[in-house]
């Protein structure tokens, strides 16, 4: 069922500021852990715990980024949030910042979304003139990425604002006990932070009316592909993926893509099947297949993307989706490998997900295990 939870325009900008500032910090945080409110970025680690190691970390200067690093193939929900609620977004960093005992942000945005830069910078203007207005100290900066897929991962990110290549660092320590220019720093997508303000203005309870035991509220996904109706929706979490497809009115569907290009690609035996971290891991893209689609062609475009954007620090990502590349290249000439040597590709998957340094290389091979696994007629 699509809702408008986090979509609603029934909202005062800064009401949700002023109860904040009247709590101690350690009751925001308790308010967030009580919501169950995960990271809506992708990973789904519990963001009032996130803040709770932040606030407790030693530091006398700590710092809030917002990843708005919207790099995900098929992913668009986060434009929606930056250009429309921005409000939301401005308030939200300023509570956490409030909880953390920061009074600095930084917005690491897309480089391809430059062109809303003038009208996303007047709009922050606007809302952190509120916050000023409630008596909160608190700066917020926008910086811009250069264009690469690997800074979406947070210490990535955090390399790339301090002027280094983007690349993964070693964990631990995790950026909320040493991340940008070595303070205690949380990372936080868009999409979390907007949550913020309405989860302090209605109460946690309010906010787990929605979504399963494990998958509290709603979420917002990017809908594109072979269907009818595609879109920015906001769901429950736990919603069947089949009630999706009638919502985006998709026919002959085919295959269904969950989380981006490094998320899962399941068939119709799968379509009644929850998406909630429990089930199918919700990230913002949902990409749709119908049956005049070859899965191959698919796979191909997906490990062209990830041999590119491979930052290329560690062998296993760095050769495994060379490999894996290679042999769809050699199936797409025509030449037959044979079931052993399938297996062999499908070996070295899933030593890529435990050897590799990031979430990149962590995922880059799931295209390969799920098209390989529900549509083998297609290799």
């Amino acid at each position: 069922m699509e809702r408008t939870v986090l979509l609603s325009k029934d909202y005062k900008t800064g009401d949700a500021l002023g109860k904040v500032l009247s709590l101690q910090p350690n009751q925001v945080i308790e308010m967030v852990k009580d919501s169950g409110l995960r990271g809506r970025g992708g990973a789904g680690f519990p963001t009032g715990l996130k803040w709770d190691l932040a606030a407790k970390a030693s530091g006398e200067k700590k710092y809030v980024i917002c990843n708005a690093d919207e790099g995900e193939p098929g992913t668009f929900k986060d434009r929606v949030l930056l250009l429309e609620h921005t409000e939301k977004l401005v308030e939200g960093m300023a509570i956490a910042a409030y909880a953390i005992g920061s009074d600095e942000g930084i917005i690491y945005l897309r480089s391809e979304y430059r062109w809303m830069l003038k009208e996303l910078q007047q709009r922050i203007e606007s809302s952190m003139n509120v916050v000023k207005q409630k008596g909160f100290t608190f700066r917020l900066e926008v910086r811009q990425n250069a264009g690469a897929y690997i800074c979406g991962e947070e210490t990535a990110l955090i390399e790339s604002l301090e002027g280094k290549r983007g690349e993964p660092r070693n964990r631990p320590p995790y950026p909320v006990e040493c991340g940008y220019l070595n303070c205690p720093t949380i990372v936080n997508n868009v999409e979390t932070f907007c949550y913020i303000p309405k989860i302090v203005n209605q109460g946690p309870d309010e906010f787990k009316r929605y979504g399963t035991e494990k998958s509290k509220g709603t979420k917002l996904f990017s809908i594109s592909g072979d269907c009818n109706k595609p879109g920015v929706y906001e769901l429950d979490l736990g919603s069947p993926v089949s009630d999706v497809l009638k919502l985006v009115d998709a026919e002959r569907t085919k295959a269904v893509q969950i989380g981006g290009a490094s998320g899962v690609t399941i068939g119709e035996k799968d379509f009644d099947k929850p998406i909630a971290f429990e089930g199918f891991p919700p990230g913002g893209s949902i990409i749709i297949f119908n049956k005049s689609r070859n899965m191959r062609h698919v796979l191909k475009n997906l490990m062209e993307f990830f041999v590119d954007e491979s930052c290329g620090q560690c062998t296993p990502c760095r050769e495994g989706n060379l490999r894996i590349l290679e042999a769809i290249d050699r199936l797409d000439s025509g030449e037959k490998l044979d079931e052993e040597y399938m297996e062999t590709l499908v070996e070295l998957a899933n030593v890529m997900k435990v050897a590799s340094k990031c979430g990149l290389g962590q995922t880059s091979a799931n295209p390969f295990l799920y098209i390989y696994e529900n549509f083998r007629e297609d290799l």
